[in-house]
């Protein structure tokens, strides 16, 4: 079985928008990241409790906190340590076990300081029984496959792996290679795809991402999965503190939610065109 999970946030700025939009497109699944142009990171306990009361009573988990950890200088790693407590402090009022993290800015060729870090950063998050999920991106030292493959061998207790292959292109990898490499290690994938000759994002299947295979891979693989939505058509509040870096579109829309739902239905035909068919539950493989 597949489940559908998002980043909701780029659907719209309040909470109330999120889930109308999750529950639009029925995805029951949520990888919070914002709320109100408010970072996971910076929310207060009782903003937490109360967004996840609100989203408890309307039948959506939070599946990943979709935090900037990681998002610093390797040189910053260690005082870095106080806002890992404190977003693991809010992930477990939220209820989600999984909190999505990164590898540190300007730390090519460092290696063994950068899994010294993830290390302690996977430890402290085992202390609040929950699991770091890193993520493949631009700029940080888990960028590429060879990169990624060298933190996963590192076996960092606590430690498991995000596949974006959007992410991937955009360092020159070829996203099928990465996969060879990499997918029987990897906990969830977020669903971006970008067209690699020209850098613009598209829907699902619209690009190089091998968004096709992977799913077959998950077929394949006879497990149960989850895909987190996270399309980036348009801009969306918030994205220039998480990112920053110009974006480049060949669809364009009216508004976030437009866009939102026009990529979870292009994910979904490539689900079923994969053998799979939409339940109550899930997608499940024919």
């Amino acid at each position: 079985m597949i489940r559908l999970c998002a980043f909701a946030d780029e659907a719209g700025t309040s909470l109330a928008e999120q889930i109308a939009a999750l529950k639009q497109n029925n995805i029951s699944l949520i990888e919070l990241r914002s709320i109100d142009e408010k970072n996971v990171s910076k929310f207060t306990d009782e903003e937490a409790a109360e967004y996840a009361r609100i989203l408890r009573e309307n039948g959506i988990a939070v599946w990943s906190v979709g935090s900037p950890l990681g998002k610093v200088e390797l040189a910053e790693a260690e005082e870095h340590m106080a806002t890992v407590r404190r977003v693991c402090e809010i992930a477990k009022i939220l209820g989600a076990q999984r909190v999505r993290m990164f590898s540190f800015y300007n730390s090519e060729g460092q290696g063994e300081a950068v899994i010294a870090a993830l290390r302690k950063m996977a430890g402290i998050a085992e202390e609040y029984g929950l699991i770091f999920c890193h993520e493949n991106e631009k700029g940080i030292y888990g960028d590429t496959d060879g990169h990624v493959e060298e933190l996963m061998n590192a076996d960092i207790s606590g430690l498991r792996f995000v596949f974006d292959p959007a992410n991937f292109i955009q360092c020159g990898v070829s996203v099928r290679c990465a996969a060879e490499r990499l997918f029987s290690r990897t906990d969830y994938l977020h669903v971006k795809d970008v067209v690699a000759a020209t850098g613009e994002l598209v829907p699902a299947g619209h690009g190089d991402g091998f968004i096709d295979g992977l799913i077959n891979m998950i077929t394949a693989s006879g497990g149960d999965f989850v895909l987190t939505l996270e399309p980036h058509l348009m801009i969306f509040a918030g994205y220039n503190e998480i990112d920053g870096e110009e974006m480049k579109h060949r669809f364009h829309f009216t508004s976030n939610a437009d866009s939102f739902a026009f990529a979870a239905n292009a994910l979904k035909e490539i689900l079923i065109k994969c053998g799979y068919n939409e339940t109550e539950k899930g997608w499940i493989y024919k």
